[in-house]
């Protein structure tokens, strides 16, 4: 893990010095006692974190903390683990009144990076009431000199959830029951195919998928041959002719997206593309160009005859205002594991519906991510349809989620009888060395030049 940062002690040096290092001007009820962040499965956590549980059952046998005015924060747990090709930085957080709180962080790539922040974190959280969801968030927000940055958000974004999750157990009632009750019965997913499969197998999976789960929308990328080695013309012409293959063998009532990846530099180019797909009815043509230029994703907008989603790579409110300003969207896709958690995502959600725009939320996480996209998809008002990616299954696949959501007729179903996230979390899959490394491939063009990826 390697050295801790500079002036940052460890907890028992702070235990017994009194001090609280990195806190400045910070409240006095936010130094009220030391905290450490148990690092899984590099440092295994003490015996009695599996005594306190993982999941819904601990909330609800006895109902510890139900009724109770004092639920103090006792400490963190960051696990590094998998799921399947992909690295997951999940985050546990005690209480003394006996329940845990699960989150997960996103995987920006650097994951090794999230443990150490979160342990830096945990010492703002120290005897704090994990019901005080606003005003922790706000102030871990705040106590950066300059707005957090990606992995700071994600790492703030998994304690927003484990907050979230607490309490919700401690009332035992699911977390949308907190955000104002459902808004509907059920979330509607899709699917994703990366690469593209060929038109014939295409078919194949996404009748499988349909025939299990009941998928009727699914997303794939346009690009049939590489868009940096051809001409343009070319690339368009390639993508246009296999959206209309796809709609002329699937069933008519399926829904395709399509993602470019944000690959395409120039906007006149992006236009090009989608209005290429657009008499094939996409579902929705999303992130064609870079996200920083929200003036480009206003014209964008004007010049495509196809619905325009965007909002994964934007993280604030106010990026996303500044987008809709410019109506460079007509869905948005914000990352709750990357925006700072479920308390932006509503604030992000509300000024979309301000300005007449739809919500899907941007999810290729695990299956702890989709337990609290499910919960802010069922409470939002304006949410379209959640992306989603199925669990490991079958013997010997391995998953942290003992019980995770599953589709039924396209759907995943709330559970109104499950306290928190209404899931169970795996702690002993979680102290296994599972963890894989993946970083971004960047390509290049043939002159040298490396290109978006």
């Amino acid at each position: 893990m390697g050295p801790p940062p500079s002036g940052f002690r460890r907890p028992e040096q702070r235990e017994a010095s009194g001090a609280v290092p990195g806190r400045g001007g910070a409240p006095a009820d936010l130094a009220s006692r030391p905290i450490a962040v148990c690092h899984a499965p590099l440092f295994p956590p003490p015996e009695e974190a599996g005594r306190r549980g993982a999941g819904y059952s601990a909330a609800r046998e006895g109902r510890p903390g139900k009724g109770r005015e004092r639920v103090r924060i006792e400490r963190l747990r960051a696990f590094m683990t998998r799921d399947r090709d992909r690295p997951r930085v999940l985050l546990a957080i005690d209480t003394d009144a006996g329940i845990t709180g699960w989150g997960e962080c996103y995987n920006h790539g650097p994951d090794r990076a999230l443990p150490p922040l979160l342990d830096y974190l945990a010492t703002f959280l120290a005897g704090q009431d994990p019901r005080r969801i606003e005003y922790l968030i706000q102030f871990l927000m705040q106590q950066s000199r300059f707005p957090p940055g990606a992995l700071g958000l994600a790492a703030i974004s998994a304690i927003d959830h484990c907050l979230w999750d607490i309490s919700a157990k401690a009332l035992d009632v699911p977390v949308y029951m907190l955000l104002g009750g459902h808004a509907r019965d059920r979330v509607r997913v899709y699917a994703g195919f990366y690469p593209a499969p060929a038109p014939p197998q295409a078919k194949a999976e996404m009748e499988a998928l349909h025939a299990a789960w009941g998928f009727t929308a699914f997303k794939l990328s346009p690009y049939r041959i590489d868009l940096h080695a051809h001409r343009w013309g070319e690339v368009v012409r390639s993508s246009a002719e296999y959206f209309r293959q796809l709609r002329e063998t699937l069933p008519s009532g399926f829904e395709i997206a399509f993602d470019a990846h944000g690959k395409i530099f120039e906007p006149r180019q992006a236009m090009q593309l989608g209005n290429a797909l657009a008499p094939y009815d996409p579902l929705f043509f999303e992130e064609p160009i870079r996200p920083e230029n929200f003036e480009a994703w206003g014209a964008l907008r004007r010049g495509l005859d196809c619905t325009l989603a965007t909002g994964e790579s934007l993280y604030s409110r106010f990026e996303f205002l500044r987008l809709l300003q410019v109506q460079g969207c007509d869905i948005v896709q914000p990352d709750v594991c990357a925006v700072g958690g479920l308390l932006e995502m509503r604030r992000i959600a509300a000024i979309a519906e301000a300005h007449y725009v739809t919500i899907a939320p941007h999810n290729p996480m695990g299956p702890l991510a989709t337990a609290v996209n499910l919960h802010f998809c069922a409470s939002q008002p304006n949410f379209r349809i959640l992306e989603y990616r199925l669990p490991p299954m079958g013997e010997g696949a391995g998953c942290y989620v003992r019980d995770p959501y599953l589709p039924r007729d396209g759907y995943l179903e709330l559970r109104p009888d499950r306290p928190g996230w209404g899931v169970e979390i795996d702690e002993e899959y979680l102290r296994q060395d599972g963890y894989i490394h993946w970083e971004r491939k960047v390509p290049r063009r043939p002159d040298g030049s490396t290109a978006f990826p």
